[in-house]
């Protein structure tokens, strides 16, 4: 898609060393960047160097239906790739 499209080519001109900086909300994005970001996020635009936020994180756990985090994290069971690991959590 044009957005999993504009967020690598903004992640690729990141300079080297520096970090990119992505949010992420729910909803429908999950769906969108979990099919089609892994494909357009290669080479310089890997996600080694990515500082992912959640935006719209509720106050629940991991596994509650509303968060987003767990949304990002079980879109990953498919064979894409996971959303990162929060801290002191599996």
């Amino acid at each position: 898609s044009a957005l999993a499209q504009l967020v690598a080519q903004r992640a690729a001109a990141v300079a080297a060393g520096a970090r990119f900086s992505l949010g992420l909300s729910g909803g429908s994005l999950v769906r969108i960047l979990s099919q089609e970001l892994p494909a357009a996020a290669t080479g310089p635009a890997a996600p080694a160097r990515w500082l992912v936020a959640f935006c719209d994180e509720r106050l629940v756990p991991p596994e509650h239906p509303e968060s987003t985090f767990g949304a990002y994290k079980v879109s990953g069971a498919e064979g894409r790739p996971r959303a990162p690991t929060a801290p002191g959590r599996p």
